[in-house]
């Protein structure tokens, strides 16, 4: 009977496991159409500006300080006794419904329409503020459901979901849509809103556990006690003041997201011109890094679940290997050693896997029960701040140091690569004066019984 309850276990949670995968197929299907499909056929088969849609594209990033307040309007308002699921819902539905309309848009912005362009920016904006609550949501969701030790694994095999899905978007998009036609642009564009909120009702609906009565009460009083009403976003911003340890994990996640993906737009134009390599050959350069952070993330994934390995060590691993990795490409650029190029990609990739694995971690760990959602906000804000800086920052590196002639093309993507190396190093550097337990006992003081009960009756008469 104990190994039947053993499996039976088993079996519930890596369907748990499952289920709270699921929603990022929805994500990762929406970023490919955008990614791999909008832009292309926008800018290429269309003529749009490619700065127009590069800049739509990138907006989302931008709107991540919505992350904060959808964080701190569910932390105090549950809908019908759930923190999560409705806010995860509407936003996948949002999003969804936004590409219904996008393969119109492009067209009509092709032919040069001032109105096309501007509802393009509008529409883009609208799924900017969805995905931030989807994001938000989800990953409160998961800090909420899950265990410490099992959240390693459940995270890996989250974002390999997302990794994957990307994958077998592009595949359903050749078969869709072999040749662009504008009704086949549509046709592709109008499953959206079935894969986007199918997976998400699939995944969410009865996994958050229902707060009621008095525990309902006690879990917004809390909420309320920790992050007062006011502005959501000035009160995270006090927060960060007033809080060493939250201040330097923001900066820690910024930091470490801004080296890691410095390179992500200019990794294929290093190829060609340090190399002169084809497009067929900087081709393989995503999936060859791609390979690595997967393989990174499901082996640690499987090793946090089986070892009591820290979360913080397994980021600290991940920077300084990521960081040697990018120390080797910066060393292939100067000495044109083009052998060193998969080697490099590979490692950083790998260890990138490592670190996605105990950075998440950690941003589950550093919330504090009530304000869970309102902690995941400002830690995706600090995600979305450091690739939106790294997108602008890599082109601004090539524009003023290759195109301006600087310098060659070999000193200067070693200067590049060597800069997101030292990169990596800062944020381990920070990352090691940094403390979970430190976290929760500065929240666990500030919560005295007092105030405690205080909170509890202003929100037992709201």
């Amino acid at each position: 009977m104990s190994y039947l309850k053993i499996i039976l276990r088993t079996l519930a949670a890596f369907l748990k496991t499952f289920r709270l995968a699921l929603p990022k197929i929805g994500v990762g299907w929406m970023f490919a159409l955008l990614t791999i499909d909008f832009n292309r056929i926008a800018i290429v088969e269309l003529g749009v500006t490619a700065v127009l849609i590069t800049t739509m594209l990138g907006l989302h990033y931008f709107l991540s300080p919505f992350q904060v307040i959808v964080g701190r309007v569910a932390d105090h308002h549950p809908v019908a006794g759930l923190r999560r699921t409705p806010y995860l819902i509407l936003g996948s539905i949002v999003a969804s419904l936004v590409f219904l309309a996008l393969p119109s848009v492009a067209q009509a912005m092709g032919t040069g329409s001032l109105t096309a362009t501007v509802t393009g920016f509008l529409l883009l904006a609208l799924f900017g503020i969805s995905i931030a609550i989807m994001g938000d949501s989800h990953h409160s969701l998961i800090a909420e459901v899950t265990t410490e030790r099992a959240r390693g694994g459940v995270i890996s095999v989250v974002w390999t979901f997302t990794i994957l899905s990307t994958i077998l978007a592009a595949v359903v998009m050749n078969i869709v849509r072999p040749e662009y036609t504008p009704e086949a642009m549509q046709r592709l564009y109008n499953l959206t809103p079935f894969i986007v909120i199918g997976s998400t009702l699939l995944g969410v609906i009865g996994i958050e556990k229902r707060l009621r009565g008095t525990e309902l009460a006690e879990s917004v009083a809390r909420a309320k006690a920790i992050t007062p009403p006011g502005n959501p976003l000035r009160t995270a911003y006090r927060l960060l003041q007033e809080d060493p340890q939250a201040r330097g994990f923001f900066f820690f996640i910024f930091v470490s997201i801004f080296a890691i993906f410095l390179q992500d737009n200019i990794l294929e134009v290093f190829g060609a011109e340090v190399f002169g390599m084809s497009v067929e050959q900087t081709t393989s350069f995503q999936p060859t890094w791609g390979g690595g952070v997967l393989l990174g993330m499901v082996a640690m994934g499987l090793i946090s679940v089986i070892a009591p390995i820290s979360k913080k060590n397994i980021a600290l691993v991940g920077c300084v290997g990521t960081a040697v990795g990018m120390g080797t490409l910066a060393m292939a650029a100067l000495t044109h050693q083009v052998e060193l190029v998969k080697p490099a990609l590979f490692g950083m990739g790998l260890f990138t896997g490592f670190f996605n694995v105990g950075s998440l971690s950690m941003m589950m760990d550093m919330t504090v029960e009530g304000a869970t959602g309102l902690y995941m906000g400002l830690w995706g804000v600090a995600q979305a701040f450091g690739n939106g800086s790294s997108s602008i920052g890599s082109g601004l590196l090539h524009t003023g140091l290759i195109e301006n002639g600087i310098l060659a093309p070999n000193a200067a993507y070693f200067a590049i690569f060597g800069f997101e190396a030292i990169g990596m190093m800062v944020a381990a550097a920070v990352l090691v004066q940094l403390s979970v337990q430190r976290f929760r006992e500065m929240h666990s003081a500030d919560l005295t019984s007092r105030h405690l009960m205080q909170a509890m009756e202003a929100g037992a008469s709201a």
